[in-house]
């Protein structure tokens, strides 16, 4: 299909891409990688007016250390999640998720805070940067705030960004190397997960069981009283609500939720 006819806006900085969002209102999308938006376009589920490209804004573009946490500049592509050896060394998970995302076609352009903004609750990187427990940081008319990453996604392709803010860059915390671990269940290879589980340093989130990324709150506080790996991961899909469509009904949702937790969970540990 063919999208509906609209104005393109080439930003010259984050600065002229929010007063352009500004300008434009709901009116207006960003365009990153490009790889959730257009198809969502060609479908007609989106129909801005106006796009805004910020694809080739480099300043948005890098993984550093910070004290103590990694920082990642929200048009940071995919591969340089995987292929990033601050990461691997410092925040192991985030690397190793990106691995996951699509194909070598969409790694290569697509950009973490697209992933983030677009708040898929099947994709990949919010369970990762869920499970992180990341700070995200949004730029705005009225500067730099910082949002939480459990009050970030809100429901289906919803977040607490305002109109006119742009994700310009996620804070994790330095884990260390190893701990980390992510399981994902897929029909296909590169397909979406009809579930997944992320994990590092006793926090367990999880991919496609809800309309948002979930932590799976009753496994992470029986792991942190001791419990073992089987008896926590048992409790991984208490208080999730996943949904029923052509790939899985809620039962067996939960039940994939619970065998990869306790499969992440194993691996993350050895």
């Amino acid at each position: 299909m063919i999208p509906a006819s609209f104005d393109y806006v080439r930003a010259g900085s984050i600065d002229e891409a929010v007063s352009l969002l500004g300008e434009h209102g709901d009116d207006a999308k960003l365009l990153a990688g490009g790889h959730s938006l257009l198809p969502m376009m060609k479908l007609r589920l989106a129909v801005p007016e106006t796009l805004i490209d910020i694809r080739h804004l480099r300043e948005a573009s890098y993984i550093r250390v910070d004290g103590d946490e990694v920082a990642i500049g929200g048009l940071t592509r995919h591969r340089d999640l995987v292929t990033s050896e601050v990461l691997r060394a410092e925040a192991p998970l985030i690397g190793l998720v990106a691995g996951h995302v699509g194909d070598p076609q969409i790694r290569h352009r697509g950009t973490i805070g697209g992933s983030l903004a677009h708040a898929d609750p099947a994709a990949d990187l919010p369970a990762a940067v869920l499970a992180s427990g990341a700070t995200l940081v949004a730029q705005g008319a009225a500067g730099r705030r910082t949002i939480a990453v459990d009050d970030f996604f809100l429901g289906f392709f919803e977040t607490a960004l305002e109109p006119d803010e742009v994700l310009v860059e996620i804070r994790v915390l330095r884990t260390g190397p190893t701990g980390a671990h992510y399981e994902k269940f897929t029909r296909r290879a590169n397909d979406w997960a009809i579930v997944a589980v992320a994990t590092v340093a006793g926090r367990v989130a999880l991919a496609n069981m809800g309309g948002r990324p979930t932590r799976a709150t009753a496994t992470e506080q029986a792991l942190a009283e001791g419990a073992s790996i089987e008896d926590a991961a048992a409790l991984a899909a208490d208080g999730t609500e996943p949904v029923q469509d052509m790939h899985a009904d809620p039962d067996y949702r939960r039940h994939l939720a619970r065998v990869l937790t306790r499969r992440s969970l194993a691996a993350a540990a050895a």
